[in-house]
């Protein structure tokens, strides 16, 4: 049986440098990297991090925004940051994020309470940045 439900499969997300990008995200958020040693060969034109086995975030190095062109007016807004993306954890994961950040001294706001989101109110949220000033929210539901 196929399950033809829409998902949500990749963000792209413009990035300075790449390297950096994934190293920041797989110690300070806990992701893993996809295709960053091929990208460092210059096999591959950006690495990715695994959100889940579903998704991924693509760094893409902000250099290749004038080559947008797969889109009358693309390149004319590449680069331009989304508002946020949001990453749903389960709570033990959501603490281990936050400590995470700590650790790596990454400035998070204050916890919010019964944000709405995909599921509802989220149980805690709190915002940060990834060093390219990407904002992302991390919540959990449970």
């Amino acid at each position: 049986m196929t399950d033809h439900t829409t998902r949500l499969d990749h963000v792209v997300l413009w990035v300075r440098d790449p390297i950096a990008a994934a190293g920041f995200y797989e110690k300070a958020v806990g992701l893993e990297p996809v295709r960053l040693t091929e990208f460092s060969l210059g096999e591959v034109p950006f690495p990715s991090v695994r959100v889940n086995e579903e998704t991924i975030l693509d760094l893409m190095p902000l250099a290749m925004a004038e080559r947008m062109t797969m889109l009358p007016g693309a390149a004319e807004s590449s680069g331009h940051p989304v508002n946020h993306i949001c990453l749903s954890l389960p709570a033990d994961g959501f603490d281990t994020l936050r400590s995470r950040l700590a650790e790596q001294s990454v400035p998070v706001t204050d916890l919010s309470h019964d944000s709405f989101g995909a599921r509802g109110p989220a149980r805690r949220s709190f915002y940060f940045r990834d060093p390219d000033g990407n904002v992302l929210e991390a919540r959990h539901y449970d």
